[in-house]
């Protein structure tokens, strides 16, 4: 493991950077060393490694099983915080209209969940979102205490696009206002880099494509390669590194097209090699 930390030393050496003794951990990822459970957390995340059979293990870079695979989940510490916000803010709105409640709730829910939506959280969300309706359900029976149980679900909760049990508010006349749900964030996982591909090797199209930004890439440009996926949209091939790139617009300015980047409009802009 000190070897470990000697190779991680002399890479960043290299860009002028240096751990930090005080906040540096050597740790195992699959198995329990010293009384230590496996895995380690980093910026909220969990990081740990499974036993796992040889159609789900992990290969490596030259295509052998290694009977394991890496899984990354939300913190338990992040989760226990982030209900504990939910819950907090949900005692602080006891008398508030319900209105209110979820507008404070939303931004809380849609933060925290798309924070996460890259990592393995379907079951985590389910959980939280089972216990913030146990909160909310508590919250609505002590706003009226000589109400039955369905009375209350009726005036609190509703149905929505096929979800019966939605916390939103009733307005005659206009759409309600709901509360979101971590399950309803879609999961996207992180897609691995390519080989060894790196931020620093000057790779402009392939980090353009990737991420939709780069210092050394016009903003426009690193945005259309990302949505284009790094390909031309004319010829379908994918850019190289030497390739003269220009922003067309699909209607030309002339003729009425517009500077904008609405996708599937034919005012949206495209990136054609020269």
């Amino acid at each position: 493991m000190g070897y470990s930390k000697e190779i991680i030393s002399e890479w960043l050496q290299g860009m002028g950077l240096e751990l930090k003794p005080s906040k540096t951990r050597l740790a195992h990822t699959h198995t329990k060393y010293e009384q230590e459970q496996p895995g380690f957390d980093f910026l909220g995340f969990n990081i740990r490694q499974f036993p796992a059979g040889k159609y789900s293990s992990a290969k490596s870079t030259n295509g052998k099983k290694l009977g394991f695979k890496t899984i990354i989940t939300p913190s338990k510490q992040k989760q226990k915080v982030h209900y504990v916000q939910i819950a907090n803010v949900i005692e602080a709105h006891k008398a508030a209209p319900q209105a209110a409640l979820i507008s404070h709730l939303n931004p809380i829910i849609r933060g925290w969940a798309n924070y996460y939506a890259t990592v393995v959280s379907k079951e985590i969300y389910s959980d939280i979102d089972h216990l913030t309706y146990q909160k909310l359900n508590a919250w609505a029976k002590r706003r009226h205490p000589k109400k039955n149980g369905g009375w209350v679900s009726k005036r609190y909760w509703q149905s929505i696009d096929g979800d019966n049990w939605v916390f939103a508010t009733r307005k005659e006349g206009s759409s309600p206002l709901r509360l979101l749900k971590h399950a309803d964030t879609p999961i996207v996982r992180h897609v691995k880099v390519e080989g060894e591909s790196s931020p620093y090797d000057g790779n402009l199209v392939y980090w353009s494509s990737r991420m939709g930004k780069n210092p050394e890439m016009p903003n426009r440009v690193a945005i259309l390669l990302k949505k284009q996926k790094g390909k031309c949209t004319h010829c379908g091939l994918f850019f190289r590194e030497d390739d003269v790139m220009e922003i067309d617009h699909i209607i030309p300015k002339s003729k009425g097209g517009k500077d904008e980047y609405k996708e599937g409009s034919s005012t949206s802009t495209q990136t054609l090699p020269r």
